[in-house]
């Protein structure tokens, strides 16, 4: 696993680039029809929570100093370990029945925060600079714990709504965005979009940055496309957040014959494709994807990254998606046979 894991994300696609070129030239996936869908991958957290990064940061913090204090005979900073009392206080938030016992425990539990943050400033001031791996992973998780007591102060104490851009979620994987999924849920992770054709290949990935709308990444998504194969598909087939009619006369431009938006959103089929039972057919294609995302997540680990970092999360997911894609090239070429 940890030689996988030293493969780069940008090594991943490169042999996916290479896998479709080699599907394109065995008549296995032409591209000239394409479907389009994101999904979110999540993140390997825990269910985030004000009370429980509160004390993640503050038995971080200690394990750290702990780690320091051995690794000296001669520890220039006092401190005391306040892992039970932070985690008494973050219990007792969890099961508090009223908002004024609850916040009285989030007092506590910050001065608690603050009083270990104040031990990692000071040994940040004071250890010999030889030490200089354990004291990177310090200084990021003060600057993290710092973050989240801000975050909560402004929620808990303030009545702010944070954005979640603004937001830690995690204190060991600070890169997860937090995505509302048609408020419907809340997701950690990251959101993924695919392309994928007839024979199911996935011809392309892009993991976002945060939670843009699908509305915004049809252009980009095609043009992908035009850079994998060499040129646009003559079918497209898309989910109803995709459509837009400027993304149709942008894809209408690139002399893409039909497109089809699963919801037409004040939009003719005649201006979309050449018939309605094109649009019918387009329609029945773009469901097949849903099946493709059901295959990543449950037979190739797409549901959740169980890598850390996110250098380590783009890798894990190209790694999915290549692995998929050799098991597509394997079955067309048995079904052939």
């Amino acid at each position: 696993e940890n030689l996988i894991k030293a493969v780069g994300a940008e090594t991943w696609e490169a042999i996916n680039r290479i896998i479709v070129a080699h599907a394109k030239s065995n008549g296995v996936e032409k591209g000239s029809e394409s479907r389009i869908d994101c999904t979110v991958v999540s993140s390997n957290i825990h269910e985030p929570s004000d009370s429980t990064l509160l004390w993640d940061g503050v038995r971080v913090i200690t394990r750290i100093l702990n780690q320091l204090k051995a690794q000296q005979e001669d520890f220039p900073v006092p401190f005391s370990d306040h892992t039970r009392r932070a985690k008494r206080r973050m219990l007792g938030i969890q099961n508090a029945r009223s908002s004024k016992v609850r916040n009285r425990l989030y007092r506590d539990l910050l001065k608690v925060t603050e009083k270990t943050l104040n031990y990692a400033k000071t040994t940040v001031r004071s250890v010999p600079a030889r030490t200089l791996p354990v004291l990177r992973d310090l200084q990021e998780m003060i600057a993290l714990t710092e973050q989240v007591m801000d975050q909560t102060t402004r929620r808990v104490f303030h009545g702010e709504q944070v954005p979640a851009v603004q937001k830690v979620v995690s204190l060991f994987e600070p890169h997860t965005d937090v995505i509302k999924k048609d408020r419907r849920e809340t997701l950690y992770g990251h959101k993924v979009c695919l392309s994928v054709g007839r024979s199911q290949l996935i011809s392309d990935c892009v993991i976002l940055k945060g939670n843009p709308a699908d509305v915004t990444l049809v252009q980009e998504m095609l043009n992908r496309h035009d850079l994998v194969y060499g040129r646009y598909p003559l079918k497209v087939a898309l989910d109803g957040g995709f459509a837009s009619k400027g993304n149709l006369q942008f894809a209408k431009s690139k002399n893409i014959k039909d497109v089809c938006f699963a919801k037409r959103r004040g939009m003719k089929v005649q201006q979309m494709c050449r018939s309605d039972y094109v649009y019918k057919r387009l329609r029945r294609f773009r469901a097949g994807i849903e099946s493709s995302v059901s295959w990543l997540k449950r037979c190739f680990g797409l549901d959740r990254c169980t890598w850390r970092s996110l250098q380590s999360f783009h890798s894990y997911v190209w790694a999915s998606v290549v692995s998929a894609n050799l098991l597509t090239l394997v079955r067309n070429e048995f079904s052939a046979t």
